[in-house]
């Protein structure tokens, strides 16, 4: 779903900014929701989601408010009712964690580009 301003605000280059959206949700346990940025602010006015995808764990009960930053040359204007971000929400499995020794694997501890090209 899109989520829109509740109150207009000013991108300077290079500043982020907490947006808000009016929103607050309660998801039940095992749903998460992630923040996701909009594809034509980023590409027309370079403006994205540092923090992107947002997640929102289901015990958080605030207002979901969006961090903006702008990475263009010129200040944009945020407008009460803009569409500033997109809303998903998921099912996840909870993890539990065992400490012990790793298994080896054809790749090992090679990162950053081993896999491929």
């Amino acid at each position: 779903m899109d989520l829109h301003a509740v109150a207009s605000a000013e991108l300077v280059p290079g500043v982020p900014v907490l947006v808000p959206t009016g929103i607050a949700i309660e998801l039940p346990p095992g749903y998460e929701a992630q923040v996701r940025p909009r594809s034509g602010l980023a590409l027309k006015h370079a403006i994205t989601m540092p923090n992107a995808p947002a997640t929102i764990d289901p015990g958080y009960r605030g207002e979901i408010r969006i961090i903006l930053l702008n990475l263009g040359h010129n200040s944009y204007s945020i407008l009460r009712g803009d569409r500033i971000g997109q809303l998903i929400v998921a099912r996840y499995e909870p993890v539990e964690w065992t400490e012990t020794e790793l298994s080896g694997s054809q790749r090992g501890t090679e990162g950053f580009g081993s896999s491929g090209r």
